[in-house]
């Protein structure tokens, strides 16, 4: 990223995409601490009333479900995801700008296949409730769904910053 870049003020895009960004982190955040929650009473539960709740480990899954969901499109907004970057690298400027507009369209494609998997399984699940727990089987989907669809809006966005930028700039 060229130095003028680096400091140019945030676009009114960019200002939402990380806005969103930040409230997927957020929800992340939070389904973490839940986790800590829900997993300390279970144990509390369990070994020190002698009477373990049935819908810690429904609750459990769904919170995991959506700390890695929202925190991976999180991390393809930042930029912060597993890349091969060497052959973009060390190729010329045009060249480079290709492959790095090819990592955001791969994002992209997993993001929607994620997405409309998971929205498939999550309807398909949706009059079936879990065994000690007042939620449909499905519910586990929801945050893979969300999950995916952020990650493509992220991977677009990053596709379009490479697209847009000079092809001697930096593309990633």
């Amino acid at each position: 990223m060229s130095e003028e870049a680096a400091f140019a003020p945030a676009t009114p895009l960019q200002r939402g995409m990380d806005a969103l960004s930040n409230v997927a982190i957020a929800v992340a955040v939070a389904a973490l601490l839940g986790l800590v929650v829900v997993q300390g009473w279970q144990v509390i539960a369990r070994y020190v009333i002698n009477d373990s709740p049935s819908w810690t480990e429904p609750v459990t899954v769904l919170l995991l479900t959506t700390a890695m969901s929202l925190g991976a499109a999180a991390g393809v907004h930042t930029n912060r995801h597993f890349g091969f970057f060497l052959l973009a690298d060390a190729a010329g400027p045009r060249l480079k700008k290709a492959l790095h507009a090819v990592s955001p369209l791969v994002i992209a494609a997993i993001g929607t296949v994620m997405a409309y998997w998971g929205a498939v399984l999550l309807f398909d699940g949706l009059d079936i409730r879990i065994a000690g727990a007042p939620m449909p089987q499905s519910i586990g989907y929801l945050p893979l769904s969300l999950g995916g669809l952020l990650m493509v809006v992220f991977a677009l966005y990053r596709l379009f910053l490479v697209l847009r930028a000079p092809p001697t700039d930096e593309a990633r």
